[in-house]
């Protein structure tokens, strides 16, 4: 059986890496010129960073699993100990303890982060009779009736904004914190119901929550694509694929000025590419794919001599609410946060800051340097940071981040029902089972058992292009 998987991110790599292991003959065609998707490892004043996504949720086992399976257990490193903060009415506050994405179990910690008005609305919802969530809801709506505006403007919105750079109002609670869904439709209160939840995880083990690579996480796709490599599998990069069509035995897709046939196809790119490719074989999958909406990002990352900077920030970094109106919506510290980091160059302090936000994209299309001037005038308001960086990096993610507004896992079943469970074509990636890391994995790792599952593991042997 040969499998064409289109899409080089971690999501068609998990897919490839799975069905290599269960015997399919598999080709990896990646459009771009570099492999990994949003992980992308690069350098700045020679030391090795992170230019997209830097840690996965640890918690969650599939991509750690990957990791391990391609050779990186001993590169896999928590973040430094630390505190994260949020930027907010005025300071640089230490982030409250005990919240299920900014909705706390005890409104108590809240304190300091949201007015005293704030915790005193927050702390009402043990005594409002309950609010139905029903089949789904905006996160910001249904926890700003229960706990108040404050609570998600200054908490729930920036957390949420550095997964999605989303809006809190729009953004589906069941597809985006299944958790809290959950936790609201169980309890009358949901502080009640965080608290259940928060008491269960607990329970679960004292491992670290977030893990990254020595290295970077950008060295994930790359270890995994040599483990392909390995076992026999076909990873070609600068191969964009510009038609699929079905054949009698299969499929043929179109790349790179060549057809290719296969038994079967995993769509693993961004719903776009995948509405175009099915355009012309599923007219009413196409059109539904077409309705995902995505957001754009930018990264600035910088490099300050630690001579220059006077006084070093302190903590791993901070999350900024866009109430404040700020440009950035957070700043990572990366020499603090990550061990090796800091390590490669004693004498370097690294940061980064992300800018763009769902609806207000248009300060990304500025130039390098109007970004870089942002970061710097917003680093100097929050830490007091007044040294010029001795070097740049900035990195857009156009169209980076799905969306997912209440609706998205009903549009994506129905996108998925007109495929049909039996076509040998499958669907995965952040567009549709989740955007972090493990939940990329897991949907790669599914969508090869779909299509060995489909096609009955008996009939994994010989094939061909």
């Amino acid at each position: 059986m040969h499998v064409i998987v289109v899409g080089g991110g971690i999501s068609g790599l998990a897919a490839a890496h799975q069905l290599l292991s269960d015997g399919a003959r598999v080709t990896v065609l990646e459009s771009s010129g570099r492999l990994g998707g949003k992980l992308h490892a690069g350098r700045i004043a020679g030391v090795a960073v992170d230019l997209g996504a830097e840690s996965m949720l640890a918690r969650r086992p599939e991509a750690v699993d990957l990791a391990r399976a391609a050779g990186l257990g001993d590169a896999l490193r928590p973040p430094a100990a630390g505190t994260a903060a949020v930027w907010t009415r005025g300071e640089v506050r230490p982030m409250p303890t005990g919240h299920l994405m900014g909705v706390p179990g005890d409104p108590a910690v809240l304190a300091g982060v949201v007015s005293p008005e704030g915790v005193a609305r927050a702390a009402e919802d043990e005594r409002l009779p309950r609010t139905e969530v029903g089949e789904d809801a905006a996160i910001g709506t249904y926890v700003a009736e229960r706990l108040g505006h404050e609570v998600v403007d200054r908490l729930v919105e920036p957390l949420l904004g550095g997964v999605y750079a989303g809006d809190v109002y729009r953004i589906s609670m069941r597809a985006a914190v299944p958790a809290l869904y959950e936790a609201a439709r169980a309890e009358r209160s949901l502080l009640a119901g965080v608290r259940d939840v928060l008491g269960r995880a607990a329970g679960r083990g004292d491992g670290p929550l977030f893990l990254g690579v020595e290295g970077g996480m950008g060295r994930l796709p790359e270890a995994v694509a040599e483990a392909c490599r390995a076992a026999g599998g076909r990873v070609l990069t600068g191969v964009p694929a510009t038609e699929l069509r079905r054949t009698g035995r299969g499929w043929a897709v179109t790349a790179g000025g060549r057809v290719r046939e296969a038994d079967a196809v995993v769509l693993a790119v961004p719903a776009p590419v995948a509405a175009r490719l099915l355009a012309q074989e599923y007219p009413a999958a196409a059109a539904g794919l077409g309705e995902v909406e995505y957001a754009s990002m930018a990264l600035v990352t910088m490099a300050f001599r630690r001579g220059d900077l006077g006084r070093v920030p302190e903590g791993r970094g901070f999350l900024v609410p866009s109430v404040d109106g700020r440009s950035i919506k957070a700043s990572t510290f990366s020499s603090a946060k990550w061990d090796w980091c800091g390590a490669q160059d004693p004498d370097l302090f690294v940061l980064r800051t992300s800018l763009g936000r769902y609806g207000e994209e248009e300060v990304l299309w500025r130039e390098d340097a109007d970004l870089v001037e942002l970061s710097l005038k917003d680093l100097g308001a929050a830490v007091g940071l007044t040294a010029r960086p001795v070097d740049t990096v900035v990195t857009r993610w156009e169209d980076g981040l799905p969306q997912y507004p209440v609706g998205h896992l009903e549009r994506i079943a129905r996108v998925r029902r007109e495929l049909g469970a039996r076509a040998g074509l499958v669907l995965c990636g952040a567009a549709y089972d989740g955007v972090g890391i493990p939940a990329c994995v897991a949907s790669g790792r599914a969508a090869a058992e779909a299509v060995l599952g489909a096609r009955g593991r008996d009939a994994v042997e010989g094939g061909g292009e």
